[in-house]
């Protein structure tokens, strides 16, 4: 990799005004996982970077009257050992089992992962569908983003050169709405050939909400928005969900890689559609 200088600012505020500073120059490095290789490959050649992983401030994981925030140097180790999230966001701790393996989850930070924006992550599909936001920081101050309106194309996202991803904030389901999540990948906790999160609310044994949102198949993370309105005020049942998995397969838009081809990631999206709109409408009936 080309040489760079290494930066470590102590407090949040000083690392936006260094981002500021050295604006199209410097890039945030949390904790690595995903940019190290970028920087061995030469995909970026960053003049300087700015380690934030030890900012405490950073990281915890909190609940309050309105949900759950998350800081965005949280562990994903952490996310998924949360006694609050396994609780209240079930969905969530799941999720992180199956992300990479261990010492990935130990190190690596939600905040990163989400920022790195690759198609293929975990957290982002089930986040979207449990209706998350961003908060982006910098000098000039704060704004929220809806995490579905995060990432814009492959590796990219709304973030401006001098901000930085400082929360993810989760609203609480209500009852009788519970989520699912699961990836088929060439080994357990590799990357995704395709993965589908679902979130169904149920209520008379009808669905009052429905969230479908799909990995790995597309630049960004896809929203089947037309698949989950069709299961909007009926009953879950078997012909229903595989109508369904056939519609969210006409929304996502895969392409051909070292993985798999095209052919079998839509044939996989729509086998883990089913199941999570399946799994998920069970965990709510309970």
């Amino acid at each position: 990799m080309k040489p760079f200088g290494y930066l470590i600012p102590k407090s949040l505020a000083r690392a936006c005004s260094l981002l500021s500073e050295y604006e199209g120059q410097a890039k945030i490095i949390a904790g690595g996982q995903s940019m190290l290789p970028q920087l061995k490959q030469r995909l970026i050649s960053p003049e300087f970077l700015i380690e934030i992983k030890h900012l405490k401030g950073l990281q915890y994981v909190k609940s309050d009257r309105d949900g759950l925030r998350i800081g965005a140097m949280t562990t994903h180790r952490a996310i998924e050992s949360s006694l609050v999230i396994k609780k209240k966001f079930p969905l969530l701790a799941e999720m992180e089992t199956r992300l990479a393996d261990s010492q990935v989850r130990n190190w690596g930070t939600i905040g990163g992962n989400l920022s790195h924006a690759d198609p293929t992550g975990d957290p982002a599909p089930a986040l979207i569908a449990l209706g998350a936001q961003v908060q982006a920081t910098s000098v000039r101050g704060s704004r929220a983003i809806p995490l579905e309106d995060f990432f814009l194309d492959f590796m990219t996202t709304a973030l401006a050169d001098d901000e930085i991803l400082t929360e993810i904030s989760i609203p609480y389901l209500p009852p009788h709405t519970a989520g699912a999540y699961y990836k088929e990948s060439v080994r357990p906790n590799d990357s995704a050939i395709a993965s589908a999160a679902v979130v169904i609310g149920l209520a008379g044994g009808k669905v009052t909400r429905a969230d479908i949102v799909l990995g790995g198949v597309g630049s960004t993370p896809i929203p089947a928005k037309q698949a989950a309105q069709l299961l909007i005020g009926k009953k879950v049942t078997a012909g229903l969900v595989e109508q369904v998995g056939a519609a969210a397969v006409a929304e996502i838009r895969p392409t051909s890689d070292m993985h798999s081809s095209e052919e079998y990631k839509r044939l996989i999206a729509k086998v883990v559609v089913e199941q999570m709109v399946n799994a998920a409408a069970r965990r709510a009936e309970a």
